[in-house]
């Protein structure tokens, strides 16, 4: 079964039996890394440690409050679907002994209808009583977990409890969900024998360790309470779902969150910080050689253009701005020597003249500004966009403005061929 990554630190609280009050005393475990265990206790819900900056606090509840069911989801139902939970009612009507409405179901993570799937079944009220109360006091529950869950694998057997009260809880698929027994002779005998002789994990309690010993004849792998709670953590259950589910944006971050950490600080993914680190140390190189070479490309360009501006008008000492001198220079020279541009009205007339239509003639002209105005030549849209195309070509705009023609020098072409003209 695919496990659940805990955050690097993970505040681990046992739910207690009896419902949320000013005197319940909440059993706890502190995990610094998801694997480790520094410091549990038990006290009451005011005194319960504040959970670590971008940590998570995780609510394990007793499998003596949890009931398990196997289901068959109908197809296009899953863990998804707005229906679920009415589907779930309606699947184990006939199994509870409560009215549904007052319990609280669970879907197995990534459940469908490809096969059978796990509810886990609790009492609502108290379930909410208790996580409420967390919240309260400023210890908001990030997941909710089982303390046992249905397994997959070969059968789990764990011996439970104290001297006084001991218990035998068995998983694994042979066994069918969680079943939960007293520690003794005769309850045992209602596990064939066969199944436990070939359970290959077997784990109790410490004061529970040498009746279990005794009763099952084998060796016994000593598991505390705490150290149990910290592998219900690595489950992927989450039985916060329908109205009590967390929102879905902060469980988000939680879980980002812990991921984050788990790669910035665990050494497991010391290399890979390594390798993203050379990468993007060879980008950084990389992207400030880019850089360079940029820059002297452009200083080349920039220097052979004061160059030219320089050479071709030798009263220029100061250069501030290359191009725009040039175009100045190249205006003044024109107007000295009484030559046309681009922007007079002779070349404005010239261009029209190849472009316009034959049969028309204008009946007022007027020039301003480097722009005329013509009026009177009768021009249909098409006719003006066929217009506006060729005068395009020849470095100038047009546009209708009721039924006058408006004609400009293109900017862009302007400075191109004031440019070009540099040179005598």
């Amino acid at each position: 079964m695919r496990q659940y990554l805990p955050a690097m630190s993970t505040l681990i609280i046992c739910l207690p039996l009896a419902a949320s009050g000013a005197t319940t005393s909440y059993d706890y475990a502190i995990t610094p890394d998801g694997r480790s265990l520094a410091d549990h206790a038990s006290v009451p819900l005011a005194l319960l440690p504040a959970p670590a900056k971008g940590g998570d606090v995780v609510a394990v509840v007793p499998a003596s409050l949890l009931s398990w069911h196997a289901v068959d989801l109908p197809k296009g139902v899953g863990t998804g679907s707005p229906r679920l939970r009415v589907v779930l009612e309606n699947l184990l009507e006939d199994r509870l002994l409560d009215d549904p409405v007052n319990l609280h179901l669970a879907l197995a993570s990534g459940a469908s209808a490809a096969g059978p799937a796990w509810v886990a079944v609790c009492d609502k009220a108290w379930l909410r009583g208790h996580l409420q109360a967390l919240e309260a006091a400023q210890r908001p529950i990030t997941r909710v977990v089982p303390e046992f869950a249905p397994e997959v694998g070969p059968l789990h057997v764990h011996a439970v409890g104290d001297a006084d009260q001991p218990q035998l809880v068995v998983t694994g698929m042979a066994i069918g969900g969680v079943l939960r027994i007293p520690l003794s002779a005769a309850a045992m005998a209602l596990i064939p024998a066969d199944h436990l002789d070939e359970a290959p994990l077997t784990f109790a309690e410490p004061a529970v360790a040498e009746l279990a010993e005794q009763l099952l004849e084998r060796k016994v792998t000593l598991l505390t309470r705490t150290e149990r709670w910290l592998d219900a953590t690595r489950s992927p259950w989450d039985l916060a779902q329908f109205d009590m589910a967390n929102s879905g944006r902060a469980r988000t971050v939680k879980r980002l969150s812990g991921v984050l950490g788990e790669l910035l600080q665990a050494p497991g993914w010391r290399p890979a910080r390594w390798g993203v680190a050379l990468l993007l140390g060879a980008q950084l190189l990389g992207l400030n050689a880019w850089a360079w070479k940029e820059q002297s490309a452009f200083q080349a360009r920039r220097t052979a253009t004061q160059g030219l501006l320089t050479q071709t008008f030798s009263q220029v000492k100061l250069v501030v701005d290359a191009p725009l001198q040039m175009e100045r220079e190249v205006a003044a020279l024109r107007q000295a020597t009484g030559a046309t541009s681009g922007r007079d009205l002779e070349a404005m007339l010239a261009a029209l003249g190849t472009a316009a239509p034959v049969d028309r003639s204008a009946s007022a002209i007027d020039f301003l500004a480097g722009e005329v105005k013509i009026k009177g030549l009768q021009l249909s849209v098409r006719e003006a966009s066929g217009l506006s195309a060729q005068l395009k070509a020849q470095g100038y705009l047009a546009r209708l403005e009721g039924d006058a023609l408006i004609v400009k020098q293109d900017a862009t072409s302007a400075n191109t061929n004031n440019r070009l003209d540099g040179a005598p």
